[in-house]
């Protein structure tokens, strides 16, 4: 299985807001950049669609390193959240509907063809390229303006 890393990030300008979003995949030498942007949205989406658009980029099962700033997405998996959730009929340990409930079904599905690991980093840090990602999803974002 290839053993690929991806960072990601999402921004917002407002929340909600213009939203940008961006994954850097790494293979060996090579990097791919995936980005864009939607009206209306928020951070929180923004930054599940950086990690899904990043996960569709790949041709072929891999083994990723997944690199976020969001304890959102990053502690959803690591802490059991979402799986808590969908034992739940997608709810929280409240009762209450799973926010962006779409995008992280999408994403639980990605997650059957590819085994992927997620690690929080530090955001706004010395990070070079959770830096980049965040760089590109605000320039996504102010396109949309």
């Amino acid at each position: 299985m290839k053993e690929v890393i991806i960072y990601t990030d999402g921004a917002c300008s407002g929340n909600p807001g213009n939203g940008g979003y961006c994954a850097i995949l790494i293979y060996g030498k090579k990097e791919k950049v995936v980005s864009g942007s939607e009206k209306d949205t928020t951070n929180n989406r923004m930054e599940l669609l950086a990690v899904i658009k990043g996960l569709q980029a790949l041709k072929v099962p891999c083994s990723v390193k997944l690199y976020s700033d969001s304890a959102y997405v990053v502690e959803a998996f690591r802490q059991g959240w979402i799986t808590d959730w969908i034992k739940n009929g997608w709810k929280t340990a409240s009762k209450k509907e799973v926010k962006n409930v779409d995008l992280w079904q999408t994403l639980y599905g990605l997650l059957e063809t590819h085994l992927v690991e997620f690690i929080k980093v530090k955001g706004h840090a010395d990070n070079e390229y959770n830096n980049r990602c965040d760089k590109i999803a605000v320039n996504e974002y102010k396109k949309l303006v």
